[in-house]
């Protein structure tokens, strides 16, 4: 027999050995002997000042011992088999090239950036000396922007794939069975790196390529199909089927598919800033709190949104335990992003806190740019970043309580952001209709979270790569509606929004660009 339950444990009983087993017994009246336990799904309940961690359960009574997963991914040799080329090896491209090897297709995948242990030095350049290698950053790379990051696996795309599916290809390559059953799974900075080398390692043994430090410079097109690429200005290579892969922040292949007539259009997105408290702010206040949490209780994440003047106002990519982290990809700018360790034990806690900007309404200025007002718009901030900052990688920063408030910091709260801070007056810098939004949904964040609001807490300019600013058209069969070939992909094509999404959709495309090849 198979049961499925639920069940909470308090904090005392999750911390004795044996209680959940017992817990299990006495709730379906059977012996602790009788039976084997599988966790669905454990997340963590701090609405009240008691918490409790609430388990799914499948109960197998008198059974045998389950499997642990009902998964296999069949690799096949496609070393002689015919190629699709792939363009990025962020999570949209890695898992199109996966699909790849199980359908029998040979994937070449085409990257401009390092591989996972020569990027590292390109971190530690734009961290340390403030140099920006276009190519070789926290965005363009092995793994994409998915690699230095925090790996949170929370998705809300459930009708555009497996996300089961995905998560066990993670746990394949090396991923914590942990992903499999926390309600918000995560696997961390420190350890995406060597997943995303086996990844690459399976691709290669199974005859897939992977090429770095190659750029697609052009295409070329010919009957409105895409008939070869160029690479690094200098070689043309013959293809049938692209996937286009390269993330949101490729501005160069947006402004290519401008320049080539290839139909692109404007996306709303929305940018901000990234706000930094100390960690153990954010717990007293999720756990209702003196001191230092239960060791128990993970670092405490929180989500918060809030209209204002008719738009959104919300966090994204809360980063518990986290740094921010400089994300530019091209010099004279200044982004800022958040990751976090697997443990999630550094001694902050950053989120982006951002507005949603209407493109057809809040930018009217940027209307002679067509497709790429929004990205044109982007630039706008990132530049203006790197001015207040003080034409570096360094920051401009301000007291949360002081920009609300509208006055100059005089000095700034210690911060996990390497590079470094500058006081400027975020609250007049930023546009009106971003300031003042973020200015009014702080001030609601600190009522709905007593203590939030605090000069404790640094916002950090600017926010500004949350999505793509651009979409790249589809048709039905996810192919270019005007070139034939052309599979538009991932966030870079505005069709996902995290590592999960992009990778459902990565599968999707090479099951797309395969069928009829």
């Amino acid at each position: 027999m198979i049961r499925n339950i639920q069940l909470r444990l308090s904090l005392k009983e999750e911390a004795q050995s044996g209680s959940l087993i017992k817990k299990v017994a006495e709730h379906l009246g059977v012996s602790e002997t009788d039976f084997h336990l599988k966790v669905l799904r454990k997340s963590i309940d701090a609405r009240k000042p008691t918490i409790y961690f609430s388990y799914k359960l499948s109960v197998y009574i008198n059974e045998p011992i389950p499997p642990k997963s009902t998964y296999t991914f069949d690799y096949k040799d496609v070393s002689s088999a015919k190629p699709v080329h792939i363009i990025g090896f962020g999570p949209a491209g890695m898992w199109a090239a996966l699909r790849c090897l199980e359908l029998g297709y040979r994937p070449i995948v085409l990257e401009r950036g390092k591989n996972v242990q020569q990027r590292r030095r390109d971190l530690k350049a734009i961290n340390q000396d403030h140099i920006v290698n276009e190519d070789s950053n926290y965005c363009f790379g092995e793994g994409g922007a998915g690699t230095y990051s925090d790996g949170k696996l929370y998705t809300r795309s459930l009708k555009r794939g497996d996300v089961r599916r995905v998560f066990e290809s993670l746990v394949h390559h090396g991923a914590t069975e942990q992903i499999l059953v926390d309600a918000h799974p995560h696997i961390g900075t420190n350890k995406l790196p060597k997943i995303v080398q086996n990844i690459r390692e399976t691709i290669i043994k199974f005859g897939g390529e992977i090429h770095f430090n190659t750029k697609v410079t052009d295409f070329v097109i010919e009957n409105n199909r895409l008939k070869s690429i160029i690479l690094n200005h200098s070689n043309e290579i013959s293809v049938k089927r692209v996937i286009l892969a390269t993330g949101h922040s490729a501005r160069d292949i947006f402004y290519l598919l401008d320049k080539k007539n290839i139909h692109i259009k404007a996306k709303s997105f929305a940018m901000g800033v990234r706000v930094e408290h100390p960690q153990h702010i954010i717990d007293s206040i999720q756990y209702h709190c003196k001191g230092e949490r239960n060791e128990l209780l993970p670092a405490a994440a929180y989500s918060l949104v809030h209209q204002v003047k008719g738009r959104g106002v919300y966090s994204f990519c809360m980063c518990p335990g986290g740094f921010i982290v400089p994300a530019a990809t091209a010099p004279g700018e200044v982004v800022v992003n958040g990751m976090s360790p697997s443990k999630r034990n550094n001694l902050y806690a950053n989120s982006g806190i951002v507005v949603e900007i209407n493109v057809e309404s809040d930018i009217s200025k940027y209307e002679k740019f067509g497709a790429l007002k929004g990205l044109e718009y982007q630039k706008y901030l990132e530049r203006l970043a790197f001015t207040s900052g003080g034409r570096s990688q360094t920051a401009p920063s301000q007291r949360l309580t002081d920009f609300v408030e509208g006055k100059l910091s005089t000095n700034l709260n210690t911060t996990s952001y390497q590079p470094g801070l500058n006081a400027a007056p975020l609250h007049s810098l930023l546009p009106k209709s971003i300031g003042s939004r973020l200015r009014q949904g702080f001030a609601e964040f600190g009522k709905k979270m007593n203590g939030y609001y605090t000069s404790e807490a640094n916002i950090v300019g600017v926010e500004s790569r949350t999505s793509s600013p651009v979409t790249i058209p589809r048709n039905k069969q996810l192919e270019h509606p005007q070139i034939k070939g052309l599979f538009p992909c991932g966030e870079g094509g505005g069709y996902a929004g995290g590592i999960v999404s992009a990778a459902m959709d990565g599968e999707r495309c090479a099951e797309a660009a395969a069928h009829g090849l």
